[in-house]
């Protein structure tokens, strides 16, 4: 349903690489929750952002690339629905890829409101992908990628490496125990478990 005098507008942005047999119907199932909390009957009646300068919800079919910048009204239980939609990408992705998630408070008048009360604006990032290694790939990738920006105001990139070390190091060790976490209650190969499985593999180290 439309939502009238909802608290937020809420803009989802990101660019989700996806397997090149996907079609435009899967896309359509992945962003059901999307579509629905539009209140729309398809996606594509839902996949015009609330702002005419916003290219909202495409899928460029050469680049096999799902592209949103898409703006809806609505409020905090928008949080459940983008979750459920990125289940639903991690699907046909084909790479980890990175969501952006901003809601701006539309009750807040900034020339109205008292002198120590602020808006109610709140980010959030979510991460899609295709195995949990993908996503923590562009995890950590995203991570350097910040800490290195932030230390070379004050130090030479070359100096970063054992940054970008430790970093690697808690990554292997979240890898590490997710793998183990996965394998609990598992027949040992070789004894009736599934074969030519490898479980997730281990996110590379970029330096």
């Amino acid at each position: 349903m439309t939502r009238y005098n909802a608290p937020f507008e809420i803009h989802v942005h990101g660019d989700v690489p996806l397997r090149d047999d996907v079609v435009f119907n899967q896309i359509q199932d992945a962003l059901k929750p999307l579509w629905q909390y539009a209140g729309a009957r398809s996606l594509a009646a839902a996949a015009e952002s609330a702002y005419e300068d916003e290219p909202g919800i495409r899928f460029d079919a050469e680049a096999h690339v799902l592209q949103m910048c898409w703006t809806v009204p609505g409020d905090e239980d928008f949080r459940q629905v983008i979750e459920e939609a990125c289940m639903g990408l991690n699907e046909i992705a084909s790479a980890g890829a990175p969501l952006e998630i901003s809601f701006y408070d539309t009750e807040f008048d900034e020339e109205e409101a008292p002198e120590d009360e602020e808006a109610r604006d709140d980010f959030m990032m979510c991460f899609v992908g295709p195995t949990p290694a993908a996503i923590m790939q562009v995890q950590r990738d995203l991570l350097v990628q910040d800490v290195v920006h932030m230390m070379e105001r004050h130090f030479d990139a070359s100096e970063l490496g054992e940054v970008v070390g430790s970093i690697d190091k808690l990554f292997n060790q979240r890898f590490d125990a997710l793998v183990n976490s996965m394998q609990l209650g598992k027949p040992p190969r070789g004894y009736g478990g599934p074969s030519g499985h490898g479980g997730p593999r281990k996110p590379r180290h970029l330096h």
